[in-house]
Parts: structure tokens; C-alpha cells; sequence
């Protein structure tokens, strides 16, 4: 089964993130880091990004026509750091690398397959 594993946070948690140090962003990239090369050598991640706060756009259609705003579309409370498409063998799985993640909130969304 595929999963989409999106890493989330609040805009408090962007503000932290960015004011972190040079060492301290170091040993969270290095620990989210280890948990990528973990799963990918064990075959489990088929993909992944890490997302900047910054700069986002979003392109929807409006009186038959295409507007690009800036910004998300969606006023949310949070946001996106990154996802990780994952193949494992069910749900459980899933939840298991979730909580193996060594930042923050972890969502897992089901992959519609054909």
C-alpha cells in the first residue's frame, strides 16, 4: 500500500525553525536525515521533499479564467515542512515510520491506487 507521509507544523513551529542556529538546524536535518536513509535503504520511501515556507503560489480557476495568488489557497493554521511517499505493507506500517519521525506532526494519507 502507498501512503503519503506530510510533515506539518504550525506557523509558531516555521517561526521556530527558522530561528534556529546554524547547530541546531544541523542536528534536525541530520536526524531527519537519518530517518530518510533508514527507510529508503529498507525500500520503504519511493520519493520525498522537504518545502519551504516561503515564496508559495497557487494557481485556481475563477469566472472561467486561471488566477495566481500568493500564498497557499487554504488559510490554514499550518504548515507543510515536507512529504515522503511511502510503500508499505499496510496502515500500521505507516503509523510506524510516523512515529518514528523525529520532528513534529506526522498526517498519513492513503494513495488511491488503481
Amino acid at each position: 500500500m502507498k501512503y503519503l507521509l506530510l510533515f506539518v507544523g504550525t506557523r509558531e513551529d516555521q517561526d521556530r525553525w527558522d530561528s534556529l542556529s546554524k547547530e541546531q538546524y544541523g542536528a534536525a536535518m541530520a536526524a531527519a536525515g537519518k530517518w530518510f536513509d533508514e527507510y529508503t535503504k529498507a525500500g520503504k520511501i519511493e520519493g520525498g521533499l522537504q518545502l519551504s515556507g516561503k515564496g508559495v503560489t497557487t494557481v485556481q480557476g475563477q469566472n472561467g479564467s486561471r488566477i495566481v495568488t500568493d500564498g497557499p489557497f487554504i488559510e490554514s493554521k499550518e504548515v507543510i515542512g515536507g512529504f515522503a511517499i511511502v510503500s508499505v505493507k499496510d496502515l500500521e506500517e505507516a503509523q510506524a515510520m510516523a512515529m518514528a519521525w523525529p520532528g513534529g506532526p506526522v498526517e498519513i494519507w492513503p494513495a488511491v491506487e488503481p
